[in-house]
This record gives C-alpha cells, structure tokens and sequence, in this order.
C-alpha cells in the first residue's frame, strides 16, 4: 500500500483545492496515470499515480487539503488486473454504436431519390449522411410533424426557394446554475480589485498601422515555417517591439518594492493566456536575446502547457512586464489592468481595416488600438506615451527592432 501525497505548487502556499479526480474510488489504475487534478491560487497541478493497482480516494473534489497531506492510496498487489480491466470495458463501447445503428438499418429499403418528393432539392453533404444512415426523403419529410403558416408565407413570399424545416418551440427555463468559485479564480478576482484600490492605474492610448508586419508575415511565412518549423504571428512582433520599447525606457520595466523602485537590466515578458481554468500569465525570459522564431516557439511551448495544466509555477513567476491580446476575442479598444508587482501592461487588439490619412491621401488600412496601463507612482506620462509610440514606429517599421528601436539611417549618417 502506497501513499499519493499532496505536493507543493510553490513556496508561501500551504493549501489546495481538489479540483477534478479522473478516476472512481476502487478503481484499477496504471503506474504513470493522471489521476487527480489540483488547484492553488496560483496553478493547477496533476497528480500521478506512482505505482499501479486499486485506489482509494482519501479526499473528495472541492475538498480543500493541506499541502503534504495523503490526497489517495494505491493497493499495488491489484496492479496485475490493470490492463486487463481495461479490455472488457473497451469491448463495451464498440457494443453500443452497433445497437444504435440497428433501427436504421430498417429504413434501408427505400431509395434516397423518393419519386414522391422528387422535386425536393438535396445538397451534396446532406445525400451523402441520408445514404449512410439509409434514409430516404420520405423518411426526412416524414419527421416533420406539420407545417406552420410562417413556412406557407415563406414559400408564397420567396417562390424559388425550399419551405423551411419548423423550429423546435424552446423550453422556458427559470433554473438558475451555481459554481463554487476555484481558488485560481478567487485569487485573481482578489489580485484585480487589489490593484485598482492600491495603485495609481493610469491608460494611454495609440494606433498602429499594420501593413508592414502583414506584408512581411505574407512574403515570409511559408519560407519562415520551413526553416523554424513554427509560423510567424503577430505576438512575436509586439514581444520583441515591447523588449525594445522597455530598454529606452527603463521606467516601464520597474517595480516597486516598498520605498524603493527595482528596475531590472533584462525583459522577461509576461504573456496573458486564456485556459480553461482561467487566465495565466507564462513567462518568457531575457526577450532581448531572442529572435522572433525563438520567440514563437517558446511562446507555443508555454501557451500549450497552460492550457493543457501542465505549466509550473517558476515559469509564471518572475515577468517585468506584460501583454494581453484582446483581439483575438474581437475586442476593438479595452484598459487592461496591471498585473502586480510589474507597473505596465501592454494590450493588444483587433485589427480592422479602416480609412487614414497617408500623405494627404485617404487611404483603407489595417488598424489596430494598442493600450498601456501603467502606475502613474512609478511611471510618468513622458514614459509611458515614448514607450507607446516606440511600439508604434517598430510596428510600422520593423527594421527599426534591429537596431534597437533606432531609425537606420539615423544611425549610419551618425546624427
């Protein structure tokens, strides 16, 4: 009998909540299985059964357990019957879709094209589910229990077309569904009422033409992808704009710390995702010495490993500063709200394509509102509007990230 204890997420938590066990109590369970999930205010964790054989669930889901605590405990003389137990029931599940296909077979006589309904007009996708379940038009129409006056009106209005299948009537429901809220959620809803009570959030605004990076994505991205092995998105660029950004302007990059202001030397760059438990926030390290495919590649690395669960606590901890992506959901224009103890984070939003004046010229480009809310106690409004317009001209001009944010041509004429 072997004991499966509940482990640390990470230093100053002491407790967890579980959240999910993917197996029953007297269940016959293999070494290396996923057995349990875990959640703690700042992650959720899998535990692992370190043997094989029958287990017996010690805590229940929603149970909030003392790190170290026995969470289950494995029988491993039944360690022999685990694959075996595995058989019958996988035997069972091709049982059932044989069953369910039985009454189908009956309809099987008729042909798909009725002569009854032969005017019927039937597309591609639809001919070809009706022949695999052997049904013919009269078996469709047949489902249909009658016609309303809205589908008379709809033929006698629109001749051409087909009378449309009546709606199934909707079922009014007044039931109302609680959640208990996990500790990640309670944490962040904690952490977000806290920064906008105990900072001084201001958020500043710009627009970014995209047509560079756009016109590069297109000319490159095949070549990209057969020499990286990964495509290049738009996220890499505003990484790499916004590592650029915050070594001209140091302030951005800062914290505080009681009555003092740190201001690291490297950017490692948080990177808001959205999993199914939440929001996290990877991290990805020393963003000035890497290059966009690198970027990518780790950015997908730890996207992947957030929604999965997988993704640690070190590699969430430790961000100067962060970017969330709004509009990849479709927001147009948002205030992000900072993520402690950094003081600025950079949002991101949809682009659209909308009329500007270029040259004096009116003319249709892809647009997008990038936003910066900083704490107004570390970062001043000189910072945080040069910062934002830095990520503007790299944006629009990328050859601009080579050379540090700096214009080219300025730099070869040495003025």
């Amino acid at each position: 009998m072997i004991e499966i204890k509940i482990p640390s997420p990470g230093e100053s938590i002491s407790e967890v909540e579980i959240a999910n066990w993917f197996v029953a109590d007297g269940d016959i369970v293999e070494k290396d299985q996923e057995i349990a999930e875990i959640e703690s205010d700042k992650a959720t964790l899998t535990l692992i059964a370190d043997e094989g054989g029958k287990i017996k669930i010690m805590a229940q889901e929603g149970d909030t357990v003392a790190v170290g605590s026995v969470a289950c405990s494995i029988d491993t003389s039944f360690a022999g019957e685990a694959s075996a137990s595995s058989a019958p029931k996988e035997a069972k599940k091709e049982e059932v879709p044989a069953e369910k296909k039985a009454p189908a077979v009956v309809a099987a006589s008729k042909s798909t094209n009725s002569e009854t309904y032969k005017d019927v007009k039937i597309s591609p996708i639809a001919k070809k589910l009706m022949e695999e379940n052997h049904l013919s038009v009269d078996d469709v129409i047949a489902g249909i229990q009658r016609l309303s006056k809205k589908d008379i009106q709809a033929v006698v209005s629109n001749p051409g077309s087909q009378a449309a299948i009546p709606a199934q009537s909707k079922s009014i429901s007044r039931e109302v569904k609680r959640t208990k809220m996990s500790n990640l959620r309670k944490k962040l809803a904690t952490r977000l009422v806290s920064v906008k009570n105990e900072t001084a959030m201001l958020t500043t605004f710009n627009e970014v033409d995209m047509s560079a990076v756009m016109a590069l994505r297109s000319k490159y991205q095949k070549k990209f992808v057969e020499t990286h092995d990964i495509k290049l998105g738009f996220m890499s660029f505003f990484t790499k704009a916004a590592s650029e950004a915050l070594q001209l302007h140091p302030a951005v990059n800062s914290m505080m710390d009681g009555e003092e202001i740190i201001s690291p030397e490297y950017t490692d760059i948080a990177i808001a995702v959205q999993t199914p438990k939440g929001l996290m926030v990877p991290v990805i390290r020393n963003i000035e010495t890497l290059g966009l495919a690198e970027i990518e590649k780790e950015l997908m690395n730890l996207a992947n490993k957030a929604r999965s669960g997988k993704i640690s606590l070190d590699e969430m901890t430790g961000g100067t500063f962060t970017i969330t992506n709004g509009g990849v959901f479709g927001s147009l224009l948002s205030t992000p709200i900072i993520n402690p103890p950094q003081s600025g984070i950079l949002g991101m939003h949809n682009i659209v394509e909308r009329p500007v004046a270029v040259n004096g010229k009116v003319e249709i480009r892809p647009m997008m509102y990038i936003a910066l809310s900083y704490d107004h106690r570390v970062i001043d409004g000189k910072d945080s509007v040069g910062f934002l317009v830095k990520i503007k001209e790299m944006i629009e001009n990328p050859q601009k990230m080579l050379f540090g944010g700096k214009d080219p041509d300025s730099l070869l004429l040495g003025i």
